[in-house]
């Protein structure tokens, strides 16, 4: 694949994610809290919900662009990106609250944005690197994408009891009741 063909994947993939991620945030309430739409959109306000809406378009973006390039180094990388994405969300909002002792609807969208930019940089680096490209690497990559994938569907329904995963507004984790 040329070197402009690889930018646009990644332009396009980055456009996917950044949309879809927006939109899940409310497709749970457009759907009646529908318990199907609650595996994949975010359900609460919780950081582990917001986490969600990176994971799930990333994770279908990192699929779909395998299946189309066969670029062996793609499921390795996009797992990596996803993780480091991932771990930039509750890092960066909870370093921001702890120093303002507020929360900044803004600025949570903001921190959205800036994971999935540094998801799509580390990816990107790590395509790059053909060593990543063989079988084993395949096969953690995927297995990285499908497990997270997994925990975000079923800590949704049965969530552990940490805080990460706690509603602010309601006080409760998961599903809301009622």
């Amino acid at each position: 694949m040329s070197e402009k063909n690889r930018r646009t994947v990644e332009i396009v993939g980055l456009f996917f994610v950044l949309v879809l991620g927006n939109l899940l945030h409310f497709v749970y309430d457009w759907t009646g809290q529908n318990a199907v739409a609650a595996a994949f959109s975010a359900v609460n306000e919780s950081t582990w919900e917001h986490m969600k809406l990176l994971a799930v378009p990333w994770i279908v973006w990192s699929l779909m662009e395998w299946a189309v390039t066969r670029q062996g180094s793609v499921p390795f990388a996009r797992a990596m990106g996803l993780l480091t994405g991932l771990a930039a969300i509750p890092a960066l909002f909870y370093t921001y609250q702890g120093v303002l002792g507020r929360n900044i609807d803004w600025v949570n969208i903001l921190i959205f944005q800036l994971a999935v930019l540094l998801a799509f940089a580390v990816s990107r680096w790590l395509k790059g690197r053909e060593r990543f490209g063989g079988k084993l690497w395949q096969v953690a990559g995927l297995v990285i994408l499908l497990a997270v994938g997994a925990a975000f569907a079923v800590w949704t329904y049965r969530p552990p009891e940490l805080a990460i995963f706690t509603d602010p507004i309601t006080g409760l984790p998961g599903l809301p009741q009622g």
